[in-house]
Order: C-alpha cells, then structure tokens, then sequence
C-alpha cells in the first residue's frame, strides 16, 4: 500500500514501471524530478479560438474540432505568437489507480516568461487537475502572454505530481516543522500556509525587479543563456520600497523572505487572499524538497514572484504579504534532492530571470 504524501522519484518510476505514467516515446530519466514528471510536447499544436474544458464525459478532441482555427507542425519548430492560445498533445497519458490524484503546473522557467500554461484532459472540469483513476491522454494549453516563443516536439512546459490521500500540512503541523527545521528567514507568518511577502528594499542596491517589454523578438525555448534582458524586460528601480503596478503589465520581483523545503516535504506556491490588491502572483508554483535547504547544498532560497496587475493601478510596498507556500507531505524523501545531484537552475536564488538570460 501506498504511503501517504506526495509520491517521490522511486514511486513515479514505479508508475511508469507498472504502465500508469506511460508516452510515446517512453518517458526519459530527465524527466523525473525529486516530487514530479516532466511533461514533453507533442508534435502537433492547434490553434484554437479560445481558452476552454473539455467538460465532463466529453473529449479534449471533440473540442478542439469545435473550436480549431489551424494546425501546426512543430517538428522543425513553430512559433505560438504572444496573445493566441494553442492545445498541444503531450507525449504522456495516464492509468491511475485508485487512491492517486495529479495536479500539474507551469514549470520555474515556464512561468517567469509570462507562459500561461495548463493541462487539461478528457472530461476534465478544471484545469491541472487530474481526478483518481482517470485514464487517458494529457492535452497543454498554452498561451504566451509577453512574449512569443519558439517551440518543439520535447520541450517540457509543464511538469506534474501525484499524491496518494491526503498530504497537506495543516498550520498547528508546519508550526512543529518551523520548531524543528526553520522554514523561513526572520518570522514565520503561517496562515493556511507560510506567508511570503515581497522585497522592495534590497540591500546594495535600488532594483527590485524587472518588467516585461510590450514588443519584443520570438524568445527560443532551447537557447539557455542566450538573450541579452534589456531586449526583453525593463528594470524596475525604486528609492522608497514602493513601485506602481500597472494594469496588464508583467513584473518579476522577488520575496523579502529566503524559504527552504525539508527533504520530506514539497511545496506548491499559491494566491494570497484575492482582496489584498489587484494582482495576481502565481504562475509556476511547485517546489521541490531540498530547495533551499541545508541537505541539498542550500541556504535558504528567495522565491522569484511572477506578478500581474490586473484592471487598476496598485501600489505594491516592501514587506508587503504577497502570497503563501503551501506545504505538503512525502510519502517518502526522494533518492534525489532539489539542488543536490541536480542541475537546479535556481538554488540559492535571489531575483532571477529564467534560464534563457544572461545574468544581468
């Protein structure tokens, strides 16, 4: 019998062993991650008129053949220009067993290009969330919302986890964590989670962020380390600990906060309440156990906030609460940590633009 918790790397290996996590080609070791599967795409993208579900008992093919406006090939590559919406096979399906939910999300990089990326499935009634026992095939929907990219068949977006019953830490739980592992530079405040609030006043130095361009060139998933930042993103400076979000715009900044996930938890990054401002900061939210940690090479982490105002301008000040790391048990710790025998782009991080800048 499965372990309670969030499955770690041996037992996604065991799934994909027993034909429950199953693709075309066979799922590769560098897809597996300490607490998550990476998910590939397909070879196909359509372009569809909107946003959509599949709906319950009904097919994500049935829609697309509704609401399809064209194909592409993205074997030799394809663009998905900024402000479209595109459904994209994934080479992964699923046979879960009974007892074993998934939940998928953007991944670190996905999210700090502004990528809106979900999956969705057949009969699904919401999106990244995937009931027990389903079977069938996994569908990515994508939209580009600053900039456009350039994308092929393997390329992995999304990435997704499995939990086995009931695995979050209720807040009298991760107090008793905080007691014994220090979670959190400073004070923790836990509410429904560990609350994290942003920096704006940075020692050294008065840039807090970056914002993106309106009009910018085609950003290549595969180049790592290639773009100059000042073509893409603006830098936000301030002498106050205050900046003026605006509406529509997308902002990377950073939390005041430096976290670590014990190797026998993961996490996932969720919205503060709706009513504390106009903007939204969670885009890609799953963190690994290790990150930050001591046991994985680390020393606590920030976490880079992916923040988009919505219909008002809002003033954002240091300090402000933002959003919360939720927290989640381990079935068991994983063979591998986040950081440790890993090519982790963001261990130890402070404000980052995703991998495929230079360091500015």
């Amino acid at each position: 019998m499965t372990a309670t918790g969030v499955l770690p790397d041996t037992a996604l290996q065991a799934l994909i062993d027993q034909g429950a996590i199953a693709a075309d080609p066979a799922v590769i070791p560098a897809q597996l991650q300490p607490a998550s599967l990476d998910l590939r795409l397909g070879a196909t993208a359509y372009r569809v008129r909107a946003s959509f579900l599949a709906g319950k008992d009904r097919p994500v093919a049935g829609r697309i053949a509704e609401f399809e406006m064209h194909r592409m090939d993205l074997s030799d590559g394809a663009v998905l220009e900024k402000g479209c919406v595109y459904v994209v096979p994934l080479m992964e399906r699923l046979a879960l067993p009974a007892g074993i939910t998934a939940v998928a999300n953007a991944k670190s990089s996905t999210g700090r290009l502004d990528l809106l990326t979900r999956v969705i499935t057949d009969g699904g009634v919401e999106f990244d969330r995937i009931p027990a026992g389903y079977t069938g095939p996994l569908y990515a929907e994508i939209c580009p919302r600053s900039f456009s990219v350039l994308v092929r068949p393997g390329m992995r977006l999304n990435q997704i986890r499995f939990r086995a019953g009931q695995a979050l830490l209720a807040d009298a739980e991760l107090r008793a964590l905080h007691a014994a592992d220090p979670l959190v530079s400073g004070t923790a405040v836990i509410s429904e989670g560990l609350g994290f609030s942003v920096d704006l006043r940075p020692e050294g130095t008065d840039l807090v962020g970056y914002r993106a361009k309106p009009h910018t060139g085609v950003i290549d998933l595969d180049r790592i380390g290639h773009y100059t930042p000042r073509d893409f993103w603006e830098e936000v400076r301030t002498e106050d600990g205050s900046i003026i979000l605006d509406p529509g715009a997308f902002y990377i900044l950073v939390s005041r906060e430096a976290v670590t996930i014990p190797p026998a938890c993961a996490a996932e990054m969720a919205p503060y309440l709706a009513m504390v401002g106009e903007f939204r900061v969670h885009y890609a939210g799953f963190f690994d156990p290790g990150f930050g940690h001591a046991a994985a090479g680390g020393v606590g982490s920030r976490g880079v906030l992916e923040v988009r105002c919505h219909e008002a301008p809002f003033v954002l000040e240091h300090g402000q609460v933002v959003g919360r790391l939720v927290y989640e048990r381990m079935a068991s710790v994983p063979d591998r940590l986040y950081g440790a025998d890993l090519a982790s782009n963001y261990q130890g991080q402070g404000l980052k633009l995703s991998k495929h800048f230079r360091p500015a």
